[in-house]
């Protein structure tokens, strides 16, 4: 917090500008051959400044008064700002589709965990939370403004750790039930799928129109290239009894129909990431079109400084009468 010097009445500073005139005028009297005499001591010995002094201790007074009437202050400034987060559940899929590794060099989980955590440190002001599913769902992370935590359980998001399976419509109430209670102004669902619902016993729709019911906007995300991708799978070596991964191609459906509906239907939007450049564009716009109200409100709480000038202005008048008395003193 830094001062900033002002002055609350800076009319009284014009008066300065007669300070050079008076001054003139004082030296003018002597050149027209006024009798000018002092009745310092020894003003005749200690040269012509001491007949002066009187008059120039009285016109700096006069200046320092001239200031001080300004009234100079010092400000100081500081801000507050107040934030309307978002409430934002991240809903992510962990199935083992999610393996399949068409966004070389890492695969779509690795990807998708990276972009939400940079989505996540970019918005300080927003409770996030993160629900985890595939043939089930279940919440990683609670509504929280702790970054720390949320990017240490996000990392610890592993494939094939739910019953096989992907069920949109479960990890989306899920989700909702999360926001049901919160008086955030703006409630969001970003869901990020690969696969298409084959698991458990909640419709997407169904569960679309909850989120819709709760003023929730549902953002949809479809991972994945068309085609057929190396996934890769994990068995047991009939010879070694040792688990062994294998890839093998296969081909992953995006029901980009289903994602489309919930997404128009909560009023949010589908996107498509065929790429790891493209899963960060998509969490990009959905962070410039769900920005965080911030209102900032600027003080300034002043303080008067006006004294100083006036004391030294007090002991300019004094200054002449000091020395005189002085003077007086010393005199023999």
């Amino acid at each position: 917090m830094n001062a900033v010097p002002s002055l609350q009445d800076p009319l009284w500073l014009v008066g300065l500008a007669a300070l050079p005139l008076l001054a003139w005028w004082h030296h003018r009297g002597e050149r027209l051959g006024a009798l000018t005499y002092s009745r310092l001591p020894g003003a005749g010995r200690g040269g012509g400044w001491r007949l002066h002094l009187p008059f120039y201790s009285r016109l700096l007074a006069l200046a320092l008064l001239l200031v001080a009437l300004g009234r100079p202050q010092l400000g100081y400034a500081f801000e507050e700002s107040l934030t309307e987060g978002i409430d934002i559940e991240i809903v992510l899929d962990v199935s083992g589709s999610m393996g399949a590794e068409d966004f070389r060099p890492r695969n779509r989980l690795a990807v998708a965990k990276e972009v939400v955590k940079e989505f996540i440190a970019a918005r300080p002001a927003d409770r996030i939370g993160v629900v985890i599913f595939s043939g089930s769902a279940v919440t990683k992370a609670p509504l929280t403004t702790d970054r720390q935590m949320l990017s240490l359980l996000v990392d610890s998001v592993e494939l094939n750790t739910l019953p096989d399976g992907t069920a949109i419509g479960v990890a989306l109430a899920n989700a909702a039930a999360r926001l049901k209670d919160s008086e955030a102004e703006s409630k969001v669902i970003i869901l990020v799928t690969d696969g298409v619902n084959n698991a458990g016993a909640i419709d997407p729709a169904s569960a679309a129109a909850v989120a819709k019911g709760l003023g929730i906007r549902v953002y949809t995300v479809g991972v994945g290239t068309a085609g057929r991708v190396p996934i890769p799978i994990r068995s047991i070596d009939p010879i070694t009894g040792r688990e062994v991964t294998r890839r093998v191609l296969m081909n992953v459906e995006v029901d980009e129909q289903l994602l489309r509906r919930i997404a128009e239907h909560t009023g949010g939007v589908f996107y498509q990431a065929t790429d790891s450049e493209r899963f960060r564009e998509i969490f990009g716009e959905i962070d410039r079109l769900e920005k965080t109200t911030l209102e900032t409100r600027h003080y300034v709480r002043y303080k008067e400084a006006f004294q100083p000038f006036a004391w030294a202005a007090l002991a300019m008048l004094l200054l002449p009468l000091v020395l005189v008395a002085g003077g007086a003193t010393a005199e023999p």
